[in-house]
Protein backbone atom coordinates (compact mmCIF):
# COMPACT_ATOMS: atom_id res chain seq x y z
CA UNK A 1 0.00 0.00 0.00
CA UNK A 2 1.19 3.76 -0.55
CA UNK A 3 1.66 5.54 1.93
CA UNK A 4 2.63 9.30 2.13
CA UNK A 5 5.29 11.42 3.58
CA UNK A 6 4.57 15.19 4.10
CA UNK A 7 6.77 17.58 1.32
CA UNK A 8 7.44 20.61 0.44
CA UNK A 9 7.68 22.38 -2.79
CA UNK A 10 8.79 25.74 -3.76
CA UNK A 11 5.89 27.70 -4.06
CA UNK A 12 5.53 30.40 -6.82
CA UNK A 13 2.23 30.66 -6.87
CA UNK A 14 1.44 33.10 -10.10
CA UNK A 15 -1.34 31.54 -11.99
CA UNK A 16 -1.52 33.71 -15.02
CA UNK A 17 1.98 32.69 -15.64
CA UNK A 18 1.38 29.06 -15.55
CA UNK A 19 -1.61 29.91 -17.75
CA UNK A 20 -3.84 27.71 -15.17
CA UNK A 21 -7.24 28.44 -15.42
CA UNK A 22 -7.76 29.43 -11.67
CA UNK A 23 -11.34 29.01 -9.91
CA UNK A 24 -12.55 32.33 -8.52
CA UNK A 25 -11.91 32.34 -4.71
CA UNK A 26 -8.71 30.22 -5.15
CA UNK A 27 -6.37 30.73 -2.07
CA UNK A 28 -2.68 31.04 -2.68
CA UNK A 29 -0.18 28.63 -0.47
CA UNK A 30 1.91 29.66 2.11
CA UNK A 31 5.36 28.56 3.52
CA UNK A 32 4.24 26.64 6.55
CA UNK A 33 1.62 24.09 6.83
CA UNK A 34 -0.23 21.63 3.90
CA UNK A 35 -1.08 22.54 0.69
CA UNK A 36 -4.37 20.71 -1.28
CA UNK A 37 -4.63 21.43 -4.82
CA UNK A 38 -7.86 20.20 -6.42
CA UNK A 39 -8.59 19.83 -9.62
CA UNK A 40 -11.91 20.28 -11.05
CA UNK A 41 -13.15 18.46 -14.25
CA UNK A 42 -16.22 21.59 -14.86
CA UNK A 43 -16.57 24.26 -12.53
CA UNK A 44 -19.46 25.79 -14.16
CA UNK A 45 -21.78 22.84 -12.67
CA UNK A 46 -24.06 23.78 -10.00
CA UNK A 47 -23.38 22.25 -7.50
CA UNK A 48 -19.46 22.27 -7.21
CA UNK A 49 -19.10 26.28 -6.45
CA UNK A 50 -22.08 26.06 -4.10
CA UNK A 51 -21.65 23.08 -1.91
CA UNK A 52 -18.26 20.72 -2.29
CA UNK A 53 -15.86 23.85 -2.85
CA UNK A 54 -16.87 25.69 0.04
CA UNK A 55 -17.09 22.49 2.16
CA UNK A 56 -13.60 21.22 1.49
CA UNK A 57 -12.35 24.64 2.18
CA UNK A 58 -13.55 24.97 5.62
CA UNK A 59 -11.89 21.28 6.11
CA UNK A 60 -8.83 22.50 5.05
CA UNK A 61 -9.21 25.87 6.81
CA UNK A 62 -10.34 24.02 9.96
CA UNK A 63 -6.90 21.42 9.93
CA UNK A 64 -4.25 24.60 8.95
CA UNK A 65 -4.01 23.46 4.82
CA UNK A 66 -4.30 25.81 2.08
CA UNK A 67 -6.50 25.32 -1.09
CA UNK A 68 -5.38 26.11 -4.71
CA UNK A 69 -7.23 24.90 -7.30
CA UNK A 70 -7.72 25.05 -11.20
CA UNK A 71 -10.69 24.12 -13.57
CA UNK A 72 -10.28 22.23 -16.66
CA UNK A 73 -13.36 23.25 -18.12
CA UNK A 74 -14.53 19.60 -19.25
CA UNK A 75 -10.89 19.12 -21.45
CA UNK A 76 -9.12 15.65 -20.56
CA UNK A 77 -5.93 17.41 -21.57
CA UNK A 78 -6.33 20.73 -20.00
CA UNK A 79 -6.46 18.75 -16.46
CA UNK A 80 -3.52 16.65 -17.27
CA UNK A 81 -2.04 20.45 -17.51
CA UNK A 82 -3.75 21.47 -14.60
CA UNK A 83 -3.07 18.44 -12.15
CA UNK A 84 0.97 19.53 -13.44
CA UNK A 85 0.41 22.77 -12.63
CA UNK A 86 -0.91 22.42 -9.04
CA UNK A 87 2.17 20.23 -8.30
CA UNK A 88 4.39 22.86 -9.30
CA UNK A 89 2.72 25.19 -6.54
CA UNK A 90 3.07 23.05 -3.97
CA UNK A 91 0.36 20.63 -3.71
CA UNK A 92 1.29 18.25 -0.95
CA UNK A 93 -2.22 16.10 -1.75
CA UNK A 94 -4.52 16.27 -4.42
CA UNK A 95 -8.22 16.50 -5.12
CA UNK A 96 -9.16 15.38 -8.79
CA UNK A 97 -12.70 15.31 -10.09
CA UNK A 98 -11.60 13.19 -13.36
CA UNK A 99 -13.12 14.43 -16.42
CA UNK A 100 -12.05 11.17 -18.15
CA UNK A 101 -11.03 8.22 -15.66
CA UNK A 102 -7.93 6.52 -18.50
CA UNK A 103 -7.07 9.91 -19.74
CA UNK A 104 -6.22 11.48 -15.51
CA UNK A 105 -4.45 8.21 -15.05
CA UNK A 106 -0.80 9.08 -16.27
CA UNK A 107 -1.06 12.49 -14.42
CA UNK A 108 -2.26 10.66 -10.76
CA UNK A 109 0.56 8.16 -11.64
CA UNK A 110 3.68 10.92 -11.70
CA UNK A 111 1.96 12.36 -8.57
CA UNK A 112 1.63 9.33 -6.65
CA UNK A 113 5.05 8.51 -7.56
CA UNK A 114 6.37 12.23 -6.88
CA UNK A 115 4.79 11.17 -2.81
CA UNK A 116 2.02 13.67 -3.82
CA UNK A 117 -1.25 12.19 -2.33
CA UNK A 118 -4.68 11.69 -4.38
CA UNK A 119 -8.29 11.78 -3.38
CA UNK A 120 -9.89 10.56 -6.67
CA UNK A 121 -13.05 12.75 -6.12
CA UNK A 122 -16.62 11.89 -6.45
CA UNK A 123 -15.37 9.74 -9.78
CA UNK A 124 -13.69 6.72 -9.71
CA UNK A 125 -9.73 6.91 -10.63
CA UNK A 126 -8.44 2.99 -11.34
CA UNK A 127 -5.46 3.48 -9.65
CA UNK A 128 -4.57 1.87 -6.62
CA UNK A 129 -2.55 4.66 -4.80
CA UNK A 130 -5.22 6.86 -5.34
CA UNK A 131 -8.18 7.28 -2.36
CA UNK A 132 -11.81 6.64 -3.93
CA UNK A 133 -14.43 8.62 -2.43
CA UNK A 134 -17.72 9.28 -3.68
CA UNK A 135 -21.16 8.50 -2.88
CA UNK A 136 -22.37 5.14 -3.29
CA UNK A 137 -23.20 5.58 -6.40
CA UNK A 138 -24.68 2.01 -7.22
CA UNK A 139 -27.54 2.31 -4.59
CA UNK A 140 -28.27 5.79 -6.20
CA UNK A 141 -29.24 3.97 -9.40
CA UNK A 142 -31.45 1.39 -6.91
CA UNK A 143 -32.90 4.57 -5.72
CA UNK A 144 -33.48 6.09 -9.10
CA UNK A 145 -35.55 3.01 -10.39
CA UNK A 146 -37.31 1.88 -7.33
CA UNK A 147 -39.10 5.46 -7.01
CA UNK A 148 -39.69 5.49 -10.88
CA UNK A 149 -41.02 1.70 -10.41
CA UNK A 150 -43.20 2.62 -7.66
CA UNK A 151 -44.72 5.12 -9.67
CA UNK A 152 -44.89 3.04 -12.93
CA UNK A 153 -44.84 -0.56 -12.50
CA UNK A 154 -45.10 -1.59 -15.71
CA UNK A 155 -44.76 0.44 -19.05
CA UNK A 156 -42.39 1.88 -22.05
CA UNK A 157 -39.09 2.86 -20.09
CA UNK A 158 -36.19 5.24 -21.54
CA UNK A 159 -32.60 5.39 -19.72
CA UNK A 160 -30.95 8.01 -20.01
CA UNK A 161 -27.29 7.70 -18.87
CA UNK A 162 -24.36 9.68 -17.79
CA UNK A 163 -21.31 10.31 -19.64
CA UNK A 164 -19.43 7.65 -21.12
CA UNK A 165 -16.24 8.06 -20.09
CA UNK A 166 -17.74 8.57 -16.47
CA UNK A 167 -17.36 5.12 -14.65
CA UNK A 168 -20.58 6.65 -12.09
CA UNK A 169 -22.63 6.14 -15.81
CA UNK A 170 -21.83 2.65 -15.40
CA UNK A 171 -22.40 1.97 -12.07
CA UNK A 172 -25.76 3.87 -11.38
CA UNK A 173 -26.89 1.93 -14.59
CA UNK A 174 -25.69 -0.87 -12.77
CA UNK A 175 -27.89 -0.20 -9.60
CA UNK A 176 -31.28 0.90 -12.02
CA UNK A 177 -30.70 -2.66 -14.04
CA UNK A 178 -30.33 -4.44 -10.53
CA UNK A 179 -34.26 -3.27 -9.20
CA UNK A 180 -35.60 -3.43 -12.75
CA UNK A 181 -34.75 -6.83 -14.20
CA UNK A 182 -37.30 -8.82 -12.93
CA UNK A 183 -39.76 -6.52 -14.44
CA UNK A 184 -37.59 -6.08 -17.42
CA UNK A 185 -37.38 -10.04 -18.12
CA UNK A 186 -41.28 -10.76 -16.93
CA UNK A 187 -42.27 -8.15 -20.19
CA UNK A 188 -43.83 -5.17 -17.84
CA UNK A 189 -41.28 -3.12 -18.68
CA UNK A 190 -40.06 -2.26 -21.74
CA UNK A 191 -36.47 -0.47 -22.76
CA UNK A 192 -37.63 1.37 -25.82
CA UNK A 193 -34.42 3.73 -25.69
CA UNK A 194 -31.08 4.36 -23.54
CA UNK A 195 -28.58 6.65 -24.41
CA UNK A 196 -24.99 8.33 -22.55
CA UNK A 197 -25.09 11.76 -22.76
CA UNK A 198 -21.88 13.92 -23.43
CA UNK A 199 -20.34 15.09 -20.42
CA UNK A 200 -23.84 14.79 -18.70
CA UNK A 201 -24.98 17.78 -20.94
CA UNK A 202 -28.69 18.65 -20.27
CA UNK A 203 -28.97 20.14 -23.90
CA UNK A 204 -27.78 16.20 -25.13
CA UNK A 205 -29.94 14.67 -22.86
CA UNK A 206 -32.72 17.17 -24.57
CA UNK A 207 -31.89 16.16 -27.59
CA UNK A 208 -31.50 12.28 -27.06
CA UNK A 209 -34.63 12.22 -25.53
CA UNK A 210 -36.51 14.26 -27.86
CA UNK A 211 -35.46 11.38 -30.51
CA UNK A 212 -36.82 8.77 -27.93
CA UNK A 213 -40.21 10.22 -28.40
CA UNK A 214 -39.96 10.51 -32.02
CA UNK A 215 -39.06 6.79 -32.14
CA UNK A 216 -42.46 5.81 -30.13
CA UNK A 217 -44.84 8.19 -30.88
CA UNK A 218 -44.59 9.84 -27.24
CA UNK A 219 -45.21 6.57 -26.12
CA UNK A 220 -43.17 6.40 -22.77
CA UNK A 221 -44.11 6.33 -19.50
CA UNK A 222 -40.63 6.63 -17.23
CA UNK A 223 -37.19 7.81 -17.78
CA UNK A 224 -34.77 7.15 -15.31
CA UNK A 225 -32.45 9.91 -15.91
CA UNK A 226 -29.09 9.52 -14.13
CA UNK A 227 -28.61 12.69 -13.17
CA UNK A 228 -30.56 16.02 -12.43
CA UNK A 229 -28.91 18.12 -15.65
CA UNK A 230 -29.83 15.48 -17.63
CA UNK A 231 -33.31 14.87 -15.92
CA UNK A 232 -33.78 18.54 -16.86
CA UNK A 233 -32.86 18.02 -20.62
CA UNK A 234 -35.27 15.13 -20.49
CA UNK A 235 -38.32 17.00 -19.04
CA UNK A 236 -37.55 19.85 -21.43
CA UNK A 237 -38.07 17.59 -24.24
CA UNK A 238 -41.65 15.89 -22.19
CA UNK A 239 -43.00 19.67 -21.89
CA UNK A 240 -42.42 20.11 -25.72
CA UNK A 241 -45.22 17.21 -26.32
CA UNK A 242 -47.57 17.84 -23.36
CA UNK A 243 -46.24 14.96 -21.03
CA UNK A 244 -44.28 17.07 -18.29
CA UNK A 245 -45.54 15.79 -15.04
CA UNK A 246 -47.61 12.44 -16.54
CA UNK A 247 -43.94 10.56 -17.18
CA UNK A 248 -41.82 9.32 -14.25
CA UNK A 249 -38.60 10.79 -14.21
CA UNK A 250 -35.46 10.24 -11.84
CA UNK A 251 -32.22 12.00 -10.89
CA UNK A 252 -29.49 12.97 -8.75
CA UNK A 253 -27.63 15.88 -6.56
CA UNK A 254 -30.42 17.72 -5.52
CA UNK A 255 -30.12 20.61 -7.59
CA UNK A 256 -32.27 23.65 -6.33
CA UNK A 257 -34.53 23.48 -9.88
CA UNK A 258 -35.06 19.62 -9.89
CA UNK A 259 -36.10 20.03 -6.28
CA UNK A 260 -38.71 22.53 -7.16
CA UNK A 261 -39.20 20.08 -10.26
CA UNK A 262 -39.99 17.30 -7.66
CA UNK A 263 -42.68 19.92 -6.02
CA UNK A 264 -44.11 20.43 -8.78
CA UNK A 265 -44.68 16.91 -10.05
CA UNK A 266 -42.66 17.13 -13.59
CA UNK A 267 -39.82 15.07 -11.74
CA UNK A 268 -40.52 12.17 -9.21
CA UNK A 269 -37.17 11.78 -7.49
CA UNK A 270 -33.78 13.54 -7.26
CA UNK A 271 -31.25 11.05 -5.52
CA UNK A 272 -29.78 13.46 -2.50
CA UNK A 273 -25.76 13.54 -1.87
CA UNK A 274 -25.21 15.84 0.29
CA UNK A 275 -21.77 17.77 -1.00
CA UNK A 276 -21.15 19.54 2.30
CA UNK A 277 -20.34 15.93 3.83
CA UNK A 278 -18.12 14.77 0.99
CA UNK A 279 -16.62 17.99 0.71
CA UNK A 280 -15.29 17.99 4.15
CA UNK A 281 -14.45 14.30 4.12
CA UNK A 282 -12.56 15.15 1.04
CA UNK A 283 -10.43 17.90 2.67
CA UNK A 284 -10.20 15.64 6.20
CA UNK A 285 -8.66 12.83 3.73
CA UNK A 286 -6.05 14.96 1.74
CA UNK A 287 -4.76 16.11 5.12
CA UNK A 288 -4.19 12.84 6.16
CA UNK A 289 -2.81 11.57 3.31
CA UNK A 290 -0.34 13.89 3.07
CA UNK A 291 0.21 13.44 6.55
CA UNK A 292 1.79 10.15 6.09
CA UNK A 293 -1.32 8.31 6.68
CA UNK A 294 -1.69 5.17 4.11
CA UNK A 295 -4.43 4.64 1.93
CA UNK A 296 -5.70 2.12 3.50
CA UNK A 297 -5.31 3.44 6.78
CA UNK A 298 -7.58 6.03 6.29
CA UNK A 299 -10.69 6.07 9.07
CA UNK A 300 -13.48 4.07 7.35
CA UNK A 301 -11.76 3.02 4.06
CA UNK A 302 -13.02 -0.32 2.69
CA UNK A 303 -11.45 -2.10 -0.32
CA UNK A 304 -13.47 -1.26 -3.61
CA UNK A 305 -12.63 -3.18 -6.26
CA UNK A 306 -12.84 -1.38 -9.90
CA UNK A 307 -14.40 -2.90 -13.57
CA UNK A 308 -10.66 -3.92 -14.59
CA UNK A 309 -10.01 -5.37 -11.54
CA UNK A 310 -7.91 -2.57 -9.14
CA UNK A 311 -8.78 -2.12 -5.31
CA UNK A 312 -8.69 0.99 -4.09
CA UNK A 313 -9.36 2.40 -0.81
CA UNK A 314 -12.66 3.79 -0.61
CA UNK A 315 -15.26 5.72 1.39
CA UNK A 316 -18.94 5.45 0.01
CA UNK A 317 -20.65 7.68 0.92
CA UNK A 318 -25.06 6.95 1.72
CA UNK A 319 -27.30 8.86 -0.20
CA UNK A 320 -30.84 9.58 0.26
CA UNK A 321 -34.05 10.61 -2.27
CA UNK A 322 -35.65 13.26 -1.93
CA UNK A 323 -39.73 12.57 -3.35
CA UNK A 324 -42.99 14.55 -2.34
CA UNK A 325 -43.04 12.48 0.49
CA UNK A 326 -39.87 13.73 2.41
CA UNK A 327 -38.97 17.29 1.00
CA UNK A 328 -38.90 19.01 3.97
CA UNK A 329 -35.86 16.94 4.53
CA UNK A 330 -33.73 19.28 2.37
CA UNK A 331 -35.46 22.29 3.92
CA UNK A 332 -34.48 21.60 7.51
CA UNK A 333 -30.86 20.46 6.20
CA UNK A 334 -30.64 24.40 5.10
CA UNK A 335 -30.13 22.92 1.49
CA UNK A 336 -32.71 25.02 -0.41
CA UNK A 337 -35.41 27.81 0.98
CA UNK A 338 -39.07 27.06 0.86
CA UNK A 339 -39.44 30.05 -1.13
CA UNK A 340 -36.79 28.70 -3.93
CA UNK A 341 -38.39 25.00 -3.46
CA UNK A 342 -42.17 26.51 -4.01
CA UNK A 343 -41.70 28.71 -6.89
CA UNK A 344 -44.76 28.32 -8.99
CA UNK A 345 -45.91 25.22 -6.60
CA UNK A 346 -49.79 25.85 -6.31
CA UNK A 347 -50.64 26.24 -2.09
CA UNK A 348 -51.62 22.96 -0.86
CA UNK A 349 -49.99 20.85 -3.79
CA UNK A 350 -47.37 20.04 -1.79
CA UNK A 351 -46.85 19.81 2.40
CA UNK A 352 -43.81 21.49 2.47
CA UNK A 353 -45.10 24.53 0.34
CA UNK A 354 -47.98 26.76 2.16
Amino acid sequence: MHTYKRRRVGVGVIALALGVAMVPGTVGAQDDGLTVGVSWNNYNEERWAKWDEPAIKAALTELGAEYISADAGSSAEQQLADVENLISQGADALIILAQDNLAILPAVQSAVAQGIPVVGYDRLISDAGAFYLTFDNVEVGRLQAAAVFEQVPAGNYVFIKGNSADPNADFLRQGQQEVLQAAIDSGAIVNVGESYTDDWKPEVAQTNMEQFLTLNNNDVQAVVASNDGTAGGAIAALEAVGLAGQVAVSGQDGDQAALNRVALGTQTVSVWKDARQLGDAAGRIAVQLAGGTAVDAVEGAAPFTTPDGVTVSSILLAPNPITQANLNEVVDAGWITTEALCQGVPAGTVSVCP
